[in-house]
């Protein structure tokens, strides 16, 4: 609790209004005399037409308050939290450098209960109530309580990881209040919003804003990414939280801030409200979201991808894997293609792609516009279901690599791959490549994103089969040459520039 530090501020501001008295009464008696000479103007008369545009919009505050707030729910979770000792030893390359400490394992793994706080909107009068995934994810029991103070166990309906919504139910007494749905597509840059929720266990909080900006992706709060960005507060317990417009209609759902100290700093992000839509049925007839499929995997296309592939312009998204036995490798996909269109509009780029990819229903036919070799062309690919979950597919000390180069690849070290590194690092036997063992930090190759594990396969789209041919082909890059390197990394490929 808090409490010694509340007290500490009230006495802070009963002290400064004393002290604001004591000089009042000084400033008084000191211009006692001069006040009977020279009498001060009366203060200027405030006149309610010039305050009844605030005062229209403070009613407007009220009334959607008075509206929504009965919608408004809190959460609070159980969780039974397992722990496991010294992350850091199972890290596949600590082992090969260092091997296994002794006595590691760091004994029994550590389970302890968790309890946290998030909140929630009512959607139907029977008791369906959306959130945030994250709010109940590892949840063994859910506890909802209304704005009247009724508490209610819950039962989670349906969850969705990927867009951070999830669907609980609790069966009440009586019709529950619902709550008004708005439309995202409505929604503007400077449109005043109203955040609700339960901050740090606050019920039935209510803070006010604006919408900063639209379409937030690469966040890397989630895989389905299009937020709205708002400086209304948010807080921990703010979390699954409608954002409504003054008409009172949710427009989105409180999920994340950008913080540097874990507390608010005027940026905040919601789901649009459409996307939670979208997902709803499905959640609450199947318990999950069904997708759609392409089976590739897919990066924005950059100045230095874009020279690569002799592409006309930097718009698109590359195909950099397309997976066996997917529906675009059926399709005749290839990694190399530049995806331009879908069903005859342009792409903007991969969270554009992956979005309407996503809301295509299985078994539906879809049209690609792509570049391949730069010659434009149409492929139709049957959209399979997402899985829920994508399954991919000797003993020597291997050969290092030196990590200087006086070009873009300095501060890269790599190594052969071995049966044991093979086996580390979940790979096929029949991976090629060398494998980042270190980066200096500092270097382009870190600010880039490498990572050590991740394997070199391609370096400005010439295989790389060994540390030799790593360094053949290292020490005939220019100091001012870019460089495309193919990487393997989770069993996905991807390109990677580095531009000097």
């Amino acid at each position: 609790m808090k409490i010694p530090n509340l007290k500490r501020f009230f006495v802070g501001i009963a002290t400064l209004t004393s002290l604001a008295f004591v000089f009042s009464l000084a400033f008084s008696l000191d211009e006692k005399k001069t006040a009977m000479a020279d009498p001060s103007p009366d203060p200027p008369v405030i006149h309610k037409k010039d305050i009844e545009a605030g005062l229209a919009l403070q009613k407007a505050f009220v009334t959607v308050s008075n509206a929504v707030i009965p919608s408004v729910v809190n959460i609070s979770t159980t969780s039974l939290i397992t722990t496991h000792q010294n992350p850091i030893f199972n890290d596949p390359f600590f082992r090969q450098f260092f091997g296994t400490p002794f006595n590691h394992g760091g004994g029994p793994p550590q389970k302890h209960v968790e309890r946290s706080l998030g909140s929630g909107f009512i959607i139907s009068k029977d008791g369906y109530i959306v959130t945030n995934y994250h709010v109940i994810k590892h949840a063994t029991k859910v506890t909802v309580v209304l704005s009247d103070k009724t508490s209610y166990r819950a039962k989670v309906v349906g969850k969705d990881p990927m867009t951070d919504v999830a669907v609980i139910r609790i069966h009440p007494k009586h019709d529950l209040p619902v709550i008004r749905w708005g439309s995202s597509r409505d929604v503007s840059v400077g449109t005043i919003v109203l955040a609700m929720g339960s901050p740090f266990g606050l019920t039935q909080s209510i803070t006010m804003g604006i919408v900063s900006a639209l379409k937030r992706s690469n966040m890397g709060i989630e895989q389905y990414e299009n937020f709205i960005q708002t400086d209304a507060a948010i807080n921990p317990g703010n979390s699954g939280g409608p954002l409504v417009n003054l008409k009172g209609e949710v427009i989105g759902m409180n999920t994340a801030i950008y913080t540097t100290n874990g507390g608010y700093e005027g940026i905040g992000f919601a789901i649009p409200v459409d996307m939670v839509r979208r997902v709803l049925k499905d959640l609450m007839t199947k318990g999950k979201v069904v997708r759609g499929w392409l089976g590739v995997s897919i990066q924005n296309v950059t100045p230095v991808i874009a020279k690569q592939f002799r592409l006309p312009g930097h718009r698109g998204v590359l195909v950099s894997d397309v997976l066996p036995n997917s529906p675009a490798k059926k399709a005749g996909m290839k990694r190399g293609d530049v995806i331009l269109g879908l069903n005859g509009q342009d792409v903007m780029d991969a969270n554009d792609l992956r979005l309407r990819v996503s809301q295509i229903a299985p078994g539906t036919d879809a049209t690609l516009s792509i570049i391949r070799d730069g010659r434009r062309r149409n492929i139709t690919v049957r959209v399979g279901e997402l899985p829920s979950k994508l399954s991919m597919m000797g003993g020597a000390e291997p050969e290092k690599s030196p990590s200087h180069f006086d070009n873009v690849l300095n501060g890269i070290m790599v190594m052969d791959l071995n049966r044991d590194i093979r086996g580390q690092l979940n790979l096929p036997d029949n991976t090629r490549g060398v494998v980042i063992s270190a980066i200096a930090p500092g270097s382009l190759a870190e600010a880039s994103g490498l990572k050590r594990g991740d394997v070199i396969q391609e370096i400005n789209r010439r295989p790389v089969t060994s540390v030799h041919a790593y360094i053949r082909v290292a020490r005939h890059i220019g100091k001012s040459e870019n460089v495309l390197l193919t990487v393997l990394r989770d069993g996905h490929h991807s390109y990677v520039s580095l531009s000097p």
